[in-house]
């Protein structure tokens, strides 16, 4: 009941109070959001920003570690998992299912939509802004997804990925093996 509550309050209300780098209001609002979505999700770390605009479903098993945040005007899936120390960017968008489109014999839009695929983020990624994902992401530790990009792969660890369809720029290792 308080979860329901909480969700009601950041909807109707909350989301809309200004960003957490508006003069003094915002980190009012910064701590408001926070306080309702530790209630709200299945779990969520210290010191954890949710901006401005943020949508995330009714959010009962998203997770979200220390230090990271959802952009303003994000919207991610209510299955999502988010480690430590991830900055996301405004308008980044993360898509759980997609249009099925298996069959020919039938139109498109009376086949439904394809199984729903959890979104995995590890610890320390830099998503840029306008970062569109695809149903099922893996990003794995260190990763930077340069602004604009249309994820449509994984891709290993420390990777610098960028573009549409997304493709790996460089690596941030030094001399991976």
């Amino acid at each position: 009941m308080i979860r329901l509550f909480c969700l009601l309050l950041y909807k109707t209300i909350f989301t809309h109070f200004p960003g957490s780098t508006f003069p003094v209001l915002g980190k009012i609002s910064k701590k408001i959001r926070y306080i309702l979505c530790k209630r709200i999700f299945k779990k969520c770390g210290t010191n954890v920003n949710i901006e401005k605009g943020a949508s995330f479903g009714y959010g009962s098993q998203i997770e979200i570690g220390n230090n990271s945040g959802l952009g303003k005007y994000c919207r991610i899936p209510p299955n999502t998992i988010i480690g430590d120390n991830v900055m996301m960017a405004p308008y980044v968008t993360i898509y759980a299912s997609n249009h099925a489109f298996e069959r020919t014999d039938i139109p498109m839009n009376q086949q439904g939509i394809s199984a729903i695929k959890q979104t995995i983020i590890e610890d320390d990624v830099w998503i840029g802004a306008h970062v569109i994902m695809t149903p099922g992401r893996y990003i794995r530790k260190g990763t930077i997804i340069a602004a604009g990009t249309v994820l449509t792969k994984d891709f290993p660890e420390y990777s610098i990925v960028g573009g549409n369809p997304s493709r790996l720029i460089k690596s941030r290792i030094k001399n991976p093996q």
